[in-house]
């Protein structure tokens, strides 16, 4: 009877042992599970949002064509192609990335993400991230238009390689905010259409000719400064001290903007 009561006890023991929950796998670390979303979101949005690249292209370039006829060079000709070319990235990184992310809470897609062993900032960044390399073909070919359209200097148009990086971490964080803050899919369209709208008339005109109070709101929005820092370069001698200036205001924006999309997105998914 003790032999059998001893292996009955090592059988239950065994028992429990088996039916223990098996221990969770680390969480991914933050770099790592950036790439891998980021490298997912660039091969599925790929088809998708090639054509509508090509409408951002040619919305910036026919607003530059329209405008030539009415700006016929200095400090105007300049704040046209910086703001046509930086509103390439605030359709797509702005615009898109709140539909994107209102899409994906109103059809319970976060619920997906909200399972994977991946820190909140690695899949807003990753979007993001995705999202903003999509501007790049676009600005560079309506900087270059724009350039030869109003008779502007090549010389400095390296200079896109920190204007778009800064000025899409910047939008892209705002849209990805929009986009989990709004309660409905359709408001998180509708703001990013505002944002959008709002890139394009506080941008593309030049800061001279808008009242005082349009001023100030244009302070407020945070492509302001990348249009800023490519508009310096288009000069003979630019001003590298407020061109370094403006891309820090704009890296800072960015810094912000995307962490209040990672408290959104946490916000987001427990819910």
């Amino acid at each position: 009877m003790e032999a059998v009561s001893g292996r009955t006890r090592s059988r239950g023991r065994g028992t429990e042992a088996a039916s223990a929950p098996a221990p969770l796998a680390p969480r991914a670390r933050l770099l790592p599970a950036m790439g891998a979303i980021y490298r997912a979101q660039l091969s599925r949005a790929r088809v998708a949002r090639i054509p509508l690249l090509f409408v951002a292209t040619f919305q910036s370039v026919g607003i530059m064509v329209l405008m030539r006829g009415v700006v016929d060079g200095g400090a105007e000709a300049r704040a046209v192609v910086a703001g046509s070319s930086v509103l390439v990235v605030a359709f797509v990184a702005l615009n898109l990335l709140a539909q994107y992310f209102g899409q994906l809470r109103a059809n319970g897609g976060l619920d997906h993400y909200a399972t994977l062993p991946v820190p909140p900032a690695a899949v807003v960044l990753g979007a993001a991230g995705a999202y903003a390399s999509f501007t790049v073909p676009g600005t560079i070919v309506t900087a270059v238009t724009g350039s030869m359209l109003f008779s502007l200097p090549m010389t400095h148009l390296w200079v896109l390689v920190a204007v778009i990086p800064l000025a899409g971490a910047a939008l892209a964080g705002l849209g990805a905010a929009l986009g989990l803050l709004a309660p409905r899919q359709e408001l998180a369209t509708l703001l990013g259409q505002l944002g959008m709208s709002a890139a394009l008339l506080l941008g593309v005109l030049p800061a001279d000719r808008m009242p005082g109070v349009i001023s100030y709101a244009r302070d407020l929005l945070p492509s302001t400064y990348g249009v800023e820092a490519l508009a310096r370069t288009f000069y003979a001698n630019p001003d590298w001290t407020a061109v370094a200036r403006d891309l820090a205001v704009c890296a800072l924006v960015g810094v912000v903007s995307l962490a209040v999309a990672t408290w959104a997105y946490r916000r987001a998914a427990v819910r």
